[in-house]
């Protein structure tokens, strides 16, 4: 079953996107999933430095355009960031059945790199007031 905005630009439908839980259809969410992805990268410390900067500055333009759909799916792509990151520390090569004894430390360093942006964008508090105003019209 897709999500009931595949298809759908939700930059000029907003009311059609459901803020859901986690990372929950950051990959459905169009046109911010064409700006954002090809911007997401966990491949090393210094990657995940551009990628969380720069999708951390789409967030700060979607805000500059009250755009709450924008801000949540790049907080999202934040928050995947250091999900993976993180897991990509554990395990090698990111597969669950292959633990590492300790954490890869460049790995680690990249998952507190996007954390730090992710918190950031989750606590902005014109970020908040959107979502609220969002949840009340929309949900």
């Amino acid at each position: 079953m897709g999500y009931p905005y595949d298809g759908v630009d939700l930059r000029e439908h907003p009311e059609k996107y459901r803020i859901g839980r986690g990372e929950q259809g950051v990959f459905h969410a169009e046109p911010y999933k064409g700006e954002l992805l090809p911007l997401w990268s966990f491949k090393d410390e210094e990657a995940v430095r551009q990628s969380s900067e720069g999708i951390y500055k789409k967030f700060l333009e979607y805000r500059s355009a009250g755009d709450f759909v924008g801000m949540d799916v790049a907080r999202k792509y934040l928050q995947m960031g250091w999900t993976r990151s993180l897991r990509y520390a554990k395990y090698k090569g990111g597969d669950k059945s292959r633990p590492r004894e300790g954490l890869d430390p460049e790995k680690s360093r990249g998952a507190e790199v996007y954390r730090r942006k992710w918190r950031a964008a989750a606590e902005d508090e014109e970020y908040l007031r959107l979502k609220e105003e969002h949840k009340r019209r929309n949900e």
